[in-house]
């Protein structure tokens, strides 16, 4: 192609692009994790602005190389911008060029109330009772808190990224870690309904690494119900029972007897 051919080219592809005076993500969803901001055949200006609202990161990724990622504020994105320049292997055009990259929105707020639970009993084992079967459920809560390792880990090159895209595989972290969280709370299985805040707190401690992992931060862990097998309920009944008539057998029995 000769040097004219290439001018032109140029040309007419500046002439096809439209050009980008801010560029900005107005999350008008609930649901939304990562947002990939429209540049396809599109040219940045010089001079123009880069919008990071609260709550939110911008990533950039320049052919398939991850850049730095930008926080909350406004950026020029001018060739006189240091921070802006080392970003665009288009610099070499003034920035008045396609840009052969992607430009990611990560919403950094909290997300709440998410969901875990046992689809089925899950089987344990306790020192004193030995192997017993369990359910529980409850919520957690979680933020990004690394939008490049996010990014690298999950997303990927993905338009969109939603709460429910990532719903299965943090429900399955919670689950896992279940068995993990009652050994390390040393809690019998009997106690486990009465200690739910401390169960809870060993919970989120044994899956925050995994959280961690995915560039995620795991910032609260509830546990609205544990919920054991009959027999052992009924054993936590008269367990219950004792202890209103302060371990007098006869007056456990008169307690049964007028139950």
């Amino acid at each position: 192609m000769s040097l004219w051919d290439s001018i032109k080219k140029t040309a007419t592809e500046q002439a096809k692009a439209q050009f980008l005076d801010v560029i900005e993500w107005l999350d008008d969803s609930r649901d939304t994790i990562v947002y990939r901001f429209p540049v396809f055949n599109q040219a940045i200006q010089d001079g123009g602005k880069l919008v990071v609202r609260e709550g939110q990161a911008a990533v950039f990724v320049n052919e398939g190389k991850m850049s730095e990622v930008f926080g909350p504020g406004s950026y020029e994105l001018s060739t006189r911008t240091k921070a802006i320049a080392g970003f665009f292997e288009t610099i070499k055009y003034a920035l008045n060029y396609p840009y052969k990259g992607d430009i990611y929105f990560v919403n950094t707020r909290q997300f709440a109330d998410q969901k875990w639970g046992t689809p089925n009993p899950i089987m344990m084992h306790d020192k004193e009772i030995g192997p017993v079967r369990i359910r529980a459920f409850g919520n957690y809560a979680y933020r990004i808190t690394d939008p490049k390792q996010f990014h690298t880990a999950v997303s990927g090159t993905r338009d969109r990224y939603t709460v429910d895209d990532l719903d299965g595989q943090l429900r399955g972290l919670m689950l896992q870690h279940i068995s993990d969280a009652v050994a390390q709370s040393g809690i019998p299985f009997l106690d486990l309904a009465a200690n739910q805040v401390e169960f809870a707190r060993q919970l989120q401690e044994a899956t925050a690494a995994e959280f961690g992992a995915l560039g995620l931060g795991l910032e609260k862990v509830t546990v609205q119900n544990v919920s054991l097998p009959e027999e052992l309920q009924k054993i936590l009944d008269q367990k219950i029972g004792m202890g209103m008539v302060g371990g007098d057998m006869g007056k456990f029995m008169q307690y049964q007897t007028a139950q």
